[in-house]
């Protein structure tokens, strides 16, 4: 692996709002579903499942955003040497305003599909399509997404999308 052209780390303040805002959600969750329970035992359930699924999905994101995103010359990888997306696979990168991206972030479009992988708060990868961004620094992420598209520019021969 050659040495990182650029380093995408998260926000630890938007680390820390995302983690109170999903535990919050599944307090209240739970705190409704005990309280004021509904009538339905289907609606009581339902509750209780959504309200364990958002303390666990703000625990999931707590962890999966601790890991810096890295791009180098083979393409872009998590800092524990998860693969995001090889250069050779990459066919576009947008960050246009109403492109469905994640916030402070960009998509990168790929020639073939390498599966369904999540990160939440810091990627997602689903069919063609790769979502980098979320708890990250909206000028950080702006830097990242220059710097791949200008990588795949120079390997497609200097052509523009």
């Amino acid at each position: 692996m050659s040495d990182p052209i650029h380093i995408l780390r998260p926000s630890a303040p938007r680390r820390v709002f995302g983690l109170i805002v999903q535990m919050v959600l599944g307090a209240v969750l739970l705190y409704l579903a005990a309280v004021y329970p509904p009538t339905d035992l289907g609606w009581r359930l339902f509750l209780i499942v959504l309200g364990l699924a958002a303390l666990f999905l703000g625990m999931r994101g707590w962890h999966g955003s601790s890991v810096a995103i890295l791009l180098d010359d083979g393409g872009l990888r998590q800092e524990d040497g998860t693969i995001i997306a090889p250069l050779s696979e990459i066919a576009s990168v947008d960050r246009a305003l109403f492109t469905f991206k994640p916030s402070n972030g960009f998509i990168i479009r790929l020639h073939s599909p390498l599966g369904r992988a999540w990160v939440p708060g810091m990627w997602w990868r689903l069919g063609k399509r790769i979502g980098i961004g979320g708890v990250t620094s909206g000028a950080e992420t702006k830097i990242m997404a220059d710097a791949l598209s200008m990588m795949v520019a120079a390997r497609d021969g200097g052509e523009q999308p």
